[in-house]
């Protein structure tokens, strides 16, 4: 259910200037692919798949803490016996883009809001932005490898506000994890969920064409 109200804990819409967005689970429906990939790698260690505990760390945390979670330890003398495993490009085009994100981002496109991403992901995600024709709606996109503690450490939306000249308060952060709450909690940004109703947040999205709709209606 989208909480259709323009003030959401103090912020106005009128005032929204800036969206943040998660992008696993967010603007891609990536967990299959996820573990896909993670249980390729545990299988040349001999390790059963993984756990879905283990499934839901690796798919909100960044590669190297998913790493030194589901492998066991001294695992990084082996990583370049497995380089071809550990293509995650090669996984891209089996991603699958959340239906609607195109056509909210076109609308955004005309209007003030800006746009930018918080991931935990590294070195994949300009290729994944170029594959998928996206990078041209996000600016900045800040990855695990661009801050010295990722998420659920809130350094990285104090980047995204530094380089936009924003407060908390101007911005949105919208994720679909614990740490993406974290995060946007350590940061004092207003945190909308998406597609997780179980996370503490000022608004549940249920898709993209909802809150296109709800935008549509509330900002300007």
């Amino acid at each position: 259910m989208l909480v259709c109200s323009p003030f959401l804990n103090g912020l106005s819409l009128d005032n929204l200037k800036g969206i943040v967005f998660d992008c696993d689970g967010v603007l891609f429906d990536s967990r299959d692919v996820n573990i896909h990939f993670y249980n390729e790698v545990r299988e040349y260690f001999e390790l059963p798949p993984m756990s879905p505990r283990q499934e839901e760390f690796v798919h909100t945390h960044s590669v190297r803490d998913s790493f030194s979670h589901v492998l066991p330890e001294g695992y990084e003398a082996e990583l370049p016996r497995i380089r071809d495993k550990l293509d995650y490009s090669k996984l891209l085009p089996y991603m699958r883009m959340e239906d609607g994100l195109l056509e909210l981002m076109e609308f955004l496109v005309g209007t003030p809001v800006k746009r930018a991403i918080n991931t935990n992901r590294t070195t994949t995600m300009n290729l994944l932005l170029t594959t998928f024709g996206l990078e041209k709606y996000f600016w900045p996109v800040v990855t695990a490898a661009d801050v010295s503690r990722p998420k659920p450490h809130p350094e990285s939306l104090f980047k995204i506000l530094d380089q936009w000249s924003l407060t908390p308060k101007e911005v949105v952060f919208i994720g679909d994890s614990a740490v993406d709450q974290e995060t946007a909690m350590g940061a004092r940004v207003p945190f909308w969920a998406f597609k997780n109703e179980s996370l503490q947040a000022q608004m549940l999205i249920p898709d993209f064409w909802t809150l296109k709709e709800f935008l549509t209606r509330n900002l300007g």
